[in-house]
């Protein structure tokens, strides 16, 4: 959704998601008594059963078919198979009526959410043909090719009793972008959830003292997201950036003046300050194969970690726009949400409030630091700072504004008790004036109005940051919440 650029060459050598990428199960249902009695009927079914495969791997590649399910000791078989294969997500083709017995052993194993394909051959039986047919058997038969939608409230019945959640999808086998426009975001949202899953998040320094509404408990990120959390030194990296070579410099140096529109009063020695770490910074990613990062670092009166910190946004920047989002101010919350909104593909930049413009109905909002240069509306300003507000430090910092259509904000939020929720609002990054403070900062116009957005955003106690991505894919996020079992509540 984001544009893509010529920044890949900085990527983190993440091999992860490639060793653990998503499997989605798929498997059909009928019932074997029906095949001596109506002829070719099963083959026609698995003629169905072909399409939905060659439909679903236009989406994704890596589909296991367990094939036409039709008795209960297939349905044993098909659930060791899924469950042996790995598989992540599990889709449920009902072709015609099924015992209830060919199912349920199928995900009992697998012990992944199943989404039910409840899909029509056509958009509605012939009856004028069907009712001139002379042969009654062959009439059954035909109305059989026709029946998916007859066993699913016995399969959910026995869903609900199982306590197995399971997601409904009702249309049809062709010309229907409804139905395999909700095949796609559920793939789409399989495959984040597995990305979060095998994610290695980098926390690098301590939080920002005082800011009590970004602590979280790191257990329970794990819980809800899965991944691995990596607690990182400053050090570690300033040791990094006394390996860089002057070459290396150089050349960093350069891909700041491709990436980036660096004004002229940025001094050499702030920019080869800058590519030192964002050098070191691509050597830190690929030594833990980091896939995110959240990081703060006060300033002890050590020069090296000072100079280390104060130079880190044009690096964190590049990475960012790259597959490996970084939050600022130790924002591990907000590191999961930009990591999310990146692995659907919509980007993910740091922001918070800044202000509220009444007369225009929007809202300002932006942050200091790194931001998603990728999804930037025009080349991204690079301007040379003397004071970090509220931070130790000076040096070069980045200037953009999320280019302008659709936008979704998405913050995790810490529930009483401990839960994580998602909360997701959808709005339009408009053009106007932004303040021009070498910080991130957009306008932001919603549906409900920026009263009431601001309102109703605040009541549900999120955290001052969130992530701000392009496109509207709040559905999206509904459907990985439901494959996390996490709450997600839409604002707008």
């Amino acid at each position: 959704m984001y544009k893509e650029n010529s920044l890949s060459k900085i990527r983190g050598k993440n091999d992860r998601q490639n060793k653990f990428s998503l499997k989605i199960g798929l498997f059909g249902i009928g019932l074997d008594t029906y095949w001596d009695q109506f002829e070719g009927l099963k083959n026609r079914l698995e003629g169905y059963l072909s399409l939905v495969q060659d439909k679903l791997s236009n989406i994704h590649p890596n589909i296991i078919n367990a094939g036409l399910v039709d008795t209960a000791d297939k349905a044993f078989e098909a659930g060791r198979m899924f469950r042996q294969q790995d598989v992540d997500l599990i889709f449920l083709y009902v072709t015609t009526y099924a015992l209830s017995s060919t199912v349920l052993p199928v995900v009992q194993r697998a012990k992944v959410p199943v989404i039910i394909l409840n899909l029509a051959p056509e958009a509605a039986i012939d009856y004028a043909s069907f009712n001139a047919m002379t042969n009654r058997t062959k009439m059954t038969g035909e109305w059989l090719a026709y029946c998916s939608a007859c066993p699913i409230p016995e399969i959910a019945n026995v869903f609900n009793r199982a306590g197995i959640k399971f997601h409904q999808i009702t249309g049809m086998l062709h010309d229907d972008p409804e139905c395999w426009n909700e095949v796609t975001e559920w793939v789409e949202a399989a495959r984040v959830a597995n990305t979060m899953f095998y994610n290695r998040l980098g926390c690098m320094g301590h939080y920002y003292s005082g800011m009590l509404d970004i602590y979280s408990d790191l257990t329970q990120q794990n819980a809800h997201f899965g991944g691995q959390i990596e607690l990182i030194e400053v050090e570690e990296l300033a040791s990094l950036r006394k390996k860089v070579t002057n070459k290396e410099v150089t050349d960093r140096i350069k891909l700041f003046y491709e990436a980036f529109d660096v004004q002229k009063d940025c001094s050499v020695e702030e920019l080869e300050k800058a590519a030192l770490t964002s050098v070191a910074l691509e050597r830190l990613v690929e030594q833990y194969q980091l896939g995110s990062m959240a990081y703060y670092y006060k300033g002890t009166g050590n020069a090296d970690n000072e100079d280390t910190i104060a130079s880190i946004i044009l690096g964190n920047s590049l990475l960012t726009a790259n597959g490996v989002p970084v939050a600022g101010e130790y924002e591990i919350k907000n590191a999961q949400a930009m990591k999310i909104m990146d692995s659907f593909g919509a980007g993910g930049s740091f922001t918070e409030y800044y202000a509220m413009d009444f007369k225009d109905d929007v809202v300002l909002m932006g942050h200091d630091g790194p931001g998603h240069i990728a999804m930037a509306e025009g080349k991204t300003k690079v301007r040379p700072l003397y004071v970090y507000h509220g931070k130790v430090g000076r040096g070069l910092s980045v200037e953009m504004s999320v280019k302008n259509g659709p936008v979704t904000l998405l913050s995790v939020v810490d529930k009483v008790g401990g839960k994580l929720m998602l909360l997701v609002a959808e709005a339009e990054s408009v053009a106007g004036p932004i303040l021009q403070i070498g910080n991130t900062n957009s306008r932001y116009k919603f549906p409900i109005g920026a009263r009431n957005f601001v309102n109703n955003w605040n009541s549900y106690g999120p955290a001052h940051h969130c992530a701000v991505g392009v496109g509207h894919i709040s559905s999206k996020i509904a459907k990985l919440g439901q494959l996390l079992n996490m709450e997600v509540v839409r604002v707008c």
